[in-house]
């Protein structure tokens, strides 16, 4: 990238519409914040990277899902680097509340290739055309998964 700009994560948008689908939600409108710099407070970094205080160690970005003029959903995302702690977290408000909290966080590479390698069976057994994650069952592969699939 010439222009040296920082994105923000690519697809929160598109997330957030899904997840909308899935709980059959229609959404006036999606309003994606601009992405602001994370701060390192203290040098931090690891063998491959040094960011002094002062530097941007990563980013933030927000946004939120509006239906009939009430934000009904909200997804923030922020990675950096030094983070005292890493985690996924989804809350819920709703009976009952739920709030979850998954230690350590899902690396979004390492997360990307594990849907991709179990999606691999529902996908062959997909009817044709253009689904989304949310057509598929949940993503799972077991041995028995990989024997159905052995050309006659």
């Amino acid at each position: 990238m010439k222009s040296k700009a920082i994105t923000g994560h690519v697809g929160l948008a598109q997330s957030m519409s899904m997840v909308a689908s899935a709980l059959g939600w229609r959404l006036d409108e999606i309003q994606i914040d601009k992405v602001e710099p994370v701060v390192a407070k203290k040098r931090v970094g690891s063998d491959a990277i040094k960011v002094e205080s002062g530097q941007a160690a990563g980013l933030r970005q927000c946004a939120r899902g509006m239906s009939g003029g009430k934000e009904v959903m909200n997804l923030e995302f922020q990675a950096y680097i030094g983070a005292e702690e890493e985690y996924d977290s989804i809350i819920i408000e709703g009976v009952p509340n739920i709030h979850q909290k998954i230690t350590p966080c899902v690396h979004g590479d390492l997360g990307t290739v594990a849907i991709v390698a179990n999606s691999i069976p529902k996908v062959i057994n997909a009817p044709p055309g253009l689904v989304t994650m949310k057509d598929l069952p949940v993503p799972s592969a077991t041995l028995e998964d990989m024997r159905t699939y052995v050309e006659e």
